[in-house]
């Protein structure tokens, strides 16, 4: 067998990816060898090697979405994760997200959802929404 065949063996599972973490955006080559270690090739940066090894073993995301508003000068607020959740995880948070109401006043970092979906991470309001006056 040549050494170009028993590196490639060595390496099964190979995944492309433009890396998003800085505005060069590096055609990264995310190589996992079979006992799961992890190799990053393509990267001018270490943001670029981190973000290859995540985005293959873990990815995550941070979702963004509007939750409606009771009472409230619009009828709606814009909303986000306060963190980065499991992409496996976003069906579930825009389900938990889809009957919820608000009541206004609300203000921006207001928590409107506590532990989305399980997954430790909280809802929060990216706009502040002042109540809406009777008369």
């Amino acid at each position: 067998m040549r050494e170009t065949e028993r590196r490639q063996e060595e390496w099964p599972k190979k995944t492309e990816l433009t890396c998003i973490r800085c505005p060069i955006g590096c055609m990264l080559m995310v190589a996992e060898n079979q006992d799961g270690t992890i190799r990053v090739t393509g990267n001018t940066c270490n943001r670029g090697a981190d973000y290859g090894k995540k985005e293959t073993t873990n990815p995550t995301r941070t979702v963004t979405s509007t939750v409606k508003v009771k009472n409230g000068i619009r009828p709606v607020v814009p909303v986000k994760t306060q963190s980065d959740i499991p992409k496996r995880k976003i069906a579930d948070c825009m389900r938990a997200l889809k009957g919820m109401e608000a009541e206004a006043p609300i203000k921006i970092g207001d928590i409107i959802l506590r532990d989305v979906a399980g997954t430790g991470v909280d809802i929060v309001a990216t706009k502040s929404m002042n109540e809406r006056k009777n008369g």
